[in-house]
């Protein structure tokens, strides 16, 4: 059972100033929560395999494959101007 205490030392740690009634809400509120976790402790699970993710997921990126790089030439095929190999630019300074 949660007690106001364990609710003013939880604030503490998360450095959060609470007044009497946020205590008292908040301590009737994960009460309530863990109360919850006492139920789901009573269904039998027996045969039921555990998952780590409710629905079966499969990768929709496509296998990462090894290829050579395209060649300098065809590089600079698809650039609008090129010289000597390299790329050719407009001049930007003096």
């Amino acid at each position: 059972m949660i007690t106001i205490r364990d609710v003013e030392h939880v604030a503490k740690l998360a450095r959060l100033s609470l007044s009497d009634e946020e205590k008292q809400l908040y301590t009737e509120q994960l009460a309530k929560i863990l109360g919850y976790f006492d139920e789901l402790q009573k269904v039998d699970t027996t045969g039921v395999e555990p998952m780590a993710h409710a629905l079966s997921l499969t990768s929709v990126v496509r296998d990462d494959l090894v290829v050579a790089p395209p060649g300098s030439s065809v590089v600079l095929a698809c650039a609008p101007e090129s010289e000597n190999g390299y790329f050719k630019v407009p001049r930007i300074g003096e």
